[in-house]
């Protein structure tokens, strides 16, 4: 049986749903919690997957007595009924973001060396707890969120600076907590599942400083507001560092690699041979998909790394430089993927998909899209000139057009972008 379009855009469809499947924390957070506390339950978090997460741990704990507050996007909020949710602002944080960490973090202050806080945390925490350090206003974090995420920074760069602009990350809501034991529970959306970057690391210790933090925004030329470039320079209190958090455990329930996993599972159940390429692949999302070309072709042409039919996967988070000049509609997906089909120039027996596995590729309202074959000649019928089209960054505007963008609204998880290339 051969590989024509429908079968390859089913495949890749059935494999993406499979990899945000594996992160549903629905299906895994249970397995995953402490011993039920003898005293207080106070449970806090943030990220796109908060919700969710809260939701999961009501069920598997129905007779905890359970109370807190969990805050996560607009959109993202899912019925609950002991834990509180409050949606925010994500990518760049908003006055509901900042007023639900201060009120997290006064719900873990006073507590007992009896009593127990869950934290849940996963990707976008970052951004929705938005609590400015002291003499930094939430303008201030926002202006400096806003130039990162247009300066082509990792998302371990970004975190960064967030912890030392913040009250509230990089470990200090842990410290709050003290003496009561901190257990967290992550959903991993970065590239080495490092629990101090994860949601900028709000109950680990963090490892970086003022200094790292200063150099980052040096590095991309960033000029902050007067008050953060004084906030930084003064280096008043630095976060906890490693050993200053003994009562704090953390537990990692989804990862990149889990799903990745499990996509390369559904692949081979649908006759391809996959091969992982890695869960943390970063850089300009066009340059590696001119990269992830040249790999197809190899496969196509020679049989390596591995004979078609095949999928390659991937995972990780690139990033899109927008530089001074317009900007278009698009996501690090999109754009990786139109980067992708102008280098395959046509390429005939190779189709890819990529998304992010929260649902949306950066702010647009897809998680990603698929190339075809024929993806650059269905855009000149339509009048789109492709290279143009990259370099104006408006990727997602293409691809809508083709009807090609992948949308499936909302996921509640996130391990971070998905990508596949089938080569028949």
């Amino acid at each position: 049986m051969g590989w024509d379009d429908a079968r390859a855009r089913a495949a890749l469809r059935a494999v993406f749903d499979a990899a945000v499947a594996a992160a549903d924390p629905r299906r895994m957070l249970a397995d995953h919690l402490p011993e039920r506390p003898a005293g207080r339950c106070v449970v806090v978090g943030a990220g796109k997957s908060a919700a969710s997460m809260a939701a999961a741990l009501e069920e598997a704990w129905p007779e905890v007595e359970l109370s807190g507050l969990v805050v996560t996007r607009y959109e993202h909020a899912v019925p609950t009924r002991r834990i509180e949710v409050v949606e925010a602002s994500h990518p760049v944080p908003d006055a509901s973001g900042e007023a639900a960490a201060r009120r997290i973090l006064e719900l873990v202050r006073g507590l007992g060396p009896g009593d127990l806080v869950l934290a849940l945390i996963s990707g976008g925490g970052s951004a929705l707890l938005a609590l400015p350090a002291p003499g930094l206003t939430l303008a201030d974090k926002q202006a400096v969120n806003r130039a990162l995420l247009a300066s082509g920074a990792t998302i371990t760069e970004m975190n960064t600076v967030r912890k030392h602009l913040s009250a509230i990350k990089g470990g200090r809501l842990a410290a709050a907590a003290a003496p009561a034991r901190v257990v967290t529970l992550a959903i991993s959306d970065v590239p080495g599942d490092d629990p101090a970057v994860i949601a900028s690391g709000p109950t680990v210790p963090d490892p970086t400083s003022f200094a790292q933090a200063r150099a980052i925004l040096a590095r991309y030329a960033i000029t902050p507001p007067a008050s953060v470039a004084a906030h930084l320079a003064r280096a008043a209190e630095e976060t906890p560092k490693p050993g200053d958090l003994p009562h704090a455990e953390f537990r990692m329930i989804a990862t990149p690699m889990m799903a990745l996993r499990r996509a390369a599972e559904t692949a081979s159940g649908l006759g391809l041979s996959p091969l992982i390429l890695g869960d943390a692949l970063e850089g300009e999302s066009r340059e590696l998909g001119t990269v992830l070309a040249g790999i197809a072709r190899s496969v196509r042409a020679h049989g390596v790394p591995l004979a078609a039919p095949a999928l390659l996967l991937s995972g990780g988070e690139t990033t899109v430089s927008i530089g001074r000049g317009p900007a278009g509609r698009g996501g690090r997906n999109t754009e990786f993927l139109l980067g992708l089909a102008v280098a395959l120039a046509g390429e005939p027996g190779v189709w890819a998909a990529a998304g992010d596995t929260d649902g949306i590729d950066g702010t647009e309202d897809a998680a990603g899209a698929l190339v075809a074959p024929d993806t650059l000649a269905r855009a000149r019928a339509a009048g789109l000139d492709a290279r143009a089209v990259l370099a104006a960054h408006d990727s997602y505007g293409l691809f809508d057009v083709l009807g090609d963008l992948i949308r499936t609204g909302p996921t509640l998880t996130n391990v971070n972008d998905v990508r596949a290339i089938l080569i028949s």
